[in-house]
């Protein structure tokens, strides 16, 4: 028996009207989730979350020059301790652009704190010699999408990666941050530089905080103990005072 043709169309219809529909429900929610989650940084919390500790903005500087953030004292604990405070659920390997040596991170692809979430990336010091053996040990890296290698520590070099003092700590939220925000939550910085790719750096030496406002791409707290800010701000002044790289002739 041949079904009629209007039968199928109307089906369709119906299908595809619903299918749209959902995506726009779907898109609805995704941007109501991400205002919501903005307006944690901006909004000041409910009485029961004011005593929530470990949130971005709560920042402890530390009288022998130190900081605590996230429950962690930069310099004084170790990766491990660091996974008994922020939980096992991690990836511990060395990461090497180019032909650094790399840095042994700690890299949480989902990170919570109340009601902020993004990714979280602890740095453990470790000097060059102690890297590149465990990346022998490692055998072959895996390729990063940003072309970086990513040496997977083995199980016996565990003990020594867990060891490493926390050295700096970089936190991606998954909310927008402007100045606004950065202003209401951390006050005014006491240097703000901005670079030739339009990104806003935001400098709290105090705090041991570069606060990095990416319009066209995702914001950044990178957080070192204050006594060794120069660590973030030092690069920063060289890429300012770096000349424009020459314009190339167009092609022939």
């Amino acid at each position: 028996m041949t079904r009629p043709a209007g039968m199928w169309t109307a089906g369709c219809g119906t299908t595809a009207a619903s299918i749209s529909n959902m995506k726009i429900v779907l898109s609805l929610l995704l941007i109501i989730a991400v205002l919501v989650a903005g307006a944690m940084f901006l909004q000041p919390p409910p009485g029961e979350v004011r005593q929530m500790e470990g949130m971005p903005w709560q920042v402890e500087p530390l009288e022998d020059g130190s900081a605590r953030v996230f429950g962690l004292t930069l310099g004084r604990d170790n990766l491990g301790e660091a996974r008994t405070v922020l939980g096992p659920d991690m990836e511990l390997a060395i990461v090497a652009r180019g032909k650094e040596t790399g840095s042994l991170e700690m890299y949480y692809n989902y990170f919570s704190t109340g009601s902020l979430s993004g990714k979280l990336v602890l740095v453990g010091a470790m000097d060059d010699a102690t890297l590149l053996m465990l990346r022998e040990h490692s055998g072959a890296p895996k390729y990063l999408d940003s072309g970086a290698r990513k040496y997977h520590l083995q199980t016996a070099d565990l003990a020594l990666g867990y060891r490493a003092p926390v050295q700096g700590i970089t936190f991606i939220p998954v909310a927008r941050i402007d100045e606004e925000i950065a202003l209401k939550r951390f006050g005014p910085p006491q240097e703000t530089l901005r670079m030739d790719d339009e990104t806003l750096h935001l400098l709290y030496p105090q705090l041991g905080l570069d606060l990095i406002i990416n319009p066209g791409g995702r914001d950044v707290l990178q957080y070192v103990a204050p006594r060794d800010f120069a660590r973030l701000r030092t690069p920063l002044l060289q890429q300012q005072a770096r000349p424009p790289e020459a314009a190339q002739p167009p092609p022939q």
